[in-house]
């Protein structure tokens, strides 16, 4: 596998439950992850992976940030990371910026909201 390089700058945001996201590496076969760089919104949508297990990086975190995992809800800071496995329901409170690292593959069709 030779390096690639991504400018998250010149990735198209997609829409998501959280807010919108910028996802790279999806088309390196032999990479089993995609990286996102996801703006959340403030009315982020509670949802869960069957098979995706995500990793959270906080990068920008406004005024009363927080995760909520299961029912638990926790703050959250810049530089903070959280693990989330597959069926842990879950959602940002509050404007950030978030580098997500998903595994395997982000898939569309295991977003399943609540």
């Amino acid at each position: 596998m030779k390096a690639r390089i991504v400018d998250f700058a010149n990735i198209p945001g997609v829409p998501c439950p959280c807010g919108t996201a910028r996802r790279a590496f999806a088309d390196v076969p032999e990479f089993p992850a995609t990286v996102h760089v996801t703006e959340i919104k403030l009315d982020a949508d509670k949802h869960y992976h069957k098979q995706l297990t995500e990793v959270y990086y906080f990068l920008e975190c406004g005024p009363g940030a927080q995760m909520e995992l299961d029912d638990q809800t926790i703050p959250v800071h810049p530089g903070m990371c959280i693990l989330i496995p597959p069926g842990v329901r879950h959602r940002a409170i509050g404007l950030m910026k978030v580098l997500i690292v998903a595994q395997p593959k982000f898939d569309p069709t295991d977003e399943f909201l609540d």
